[in-house]
């Protein structure tokens, strides 16, 4: 597959062109159900989903040691009975309040940079590159490189760089990564945290779902050579971010559950046996309707090949928000 429509527009806001031209309302609509999805899922208020689980992206041919890629199906039947009970509790919260549900966000964005040294093998990278991959949020999630616009923007806030060998490389699960993320999470449950390094494992990133009760360890860990300009060769147009911060507002891998059951949730997205790497054509492993969304944000191919959110996707983001994140 060669470059995704409107590539051009979208790499030429504050991105380095060199490294480029060689690498690489609560609508419903599209959304399976919260209730519905699983025939098992209760209907009376439940207990919150214990923290176990962050969603993550592989670099193709990688294997990770710990890869945190996929839920099972009890996880996404707890998740998604989880989210029908928000909604109830926040739509009580709401009618009494007389407040309405929120149809655009603007997200703060705090960005730490974690670091070895001073050095750019040692994660110090120039804020210039952390201003492209908010230009490549801001764009994917608008519409802007052909998909469907959702309801969120986002707002650099700061940046916080800190020299912690012992934070370096990130290891996802580690008590080093609760110890990073309980000394420098800042802002409440809608402010987006950002943390920037070398990861372990074959890891480009990785990400919590939201949850009724803020904890430290929310936000998204990001492979720092991954941003607009970096060295992860085929990875390095900034969709890693894209991609993490949609299970940040509760999106599922397109592959989620296979080509059986609710899938990843989202009714306008095929069904998708497993993970697409690389930038295949005509890849079709269900025998449901439709081709695999490999140019979907939410699966595994190359940066070059994905550059879209479905409308089921974009109500299913703003659903979650209104449910978990909304003040």
């Amino acid at each position: 597959m060669g470059l995704r429509p409107n590539l051009l527009t979208r790499r030429t806001a504050g991105v380095a062109s060199t490294t480029l031209a060689l690498l690489l309302s609560t609508a419903a609509v599209g959304v399976v159900p919260a209730a519905s999805a699983f025939s098992a899922a209760p209907t009376e208020a439940c207990a919150e989903p214990a923290d176990v689980h962050s969603d993550a992206r592989v670099k193709a041919g990688a294997h990770a040691k710990h890869e945190p890629n996929e839920l099972t199906v009890k996880e996404t039947r707890e998740r998604e009975a989880d989210l029908a009970a928000a909604l109830r509790d926040r739509a009580n919260f709401r009618a009494g309040a007389g407040a309405a549900a929120l149809a655009t966000v603007t997200i703060p964005v705090v960005v730490h940079v974690i670091q070895e040294d001073s050095t750019r093998a040692g994660g110090n990278i120039p804020d210039s590159m952390i201003n492209s991959q908010i230009s490549v949020l801001n764009q994917a999630y608008s519409g802007a490189t052909g998909g469907a616009a959702t309801a969120f923007s986002f707002q650099l806030q700061k940046i916080n760089r800190v020299t912690n060998p012992a934070w370096f490389p990130i290891v996802q699960g580690s008590s080093a990564e609760r110890s990073m993320k309980t000394s420098l999470r800042e802002g409440g449950k809608n402010t987006l945290n950002i943390y920037l390094g070398e990861l372990s494992d074959d890891l480009l990133g990785w990400a919590t779902f939201p949850k009724r009760r803020l904890d430290s360890m929310d936000g998204v860990v990001v492979l720092t050579e991954s941003l607009p300009g970096g060295t992860a060769t085929n990875y390095n147009q900034g969709d890693t971010g894209t991609h993490e911060v949609g299970h940040w507002l509760n999106l599922y891998h397109t592959f989620q559950g296979g080509c059986s059951g609710s899938g990843d949730s989202v009714s306008d997205t095929p069904a998708e046996a497993s993970p697409a790497y690389q930038c295949p054509t005509g890849r079709d492993t269900c025998t449901a309707t439709g081709l695999d969304p490999i140019t979907n944000f939410m699966d595994y191919t190359y940066d070059s090949c994905m550059y879209q959110f479905t409308a089921g996707q974009a109500a299913r983001m703003l659903t979650a928000w209104n449910a978990y994140r909304a003040a």
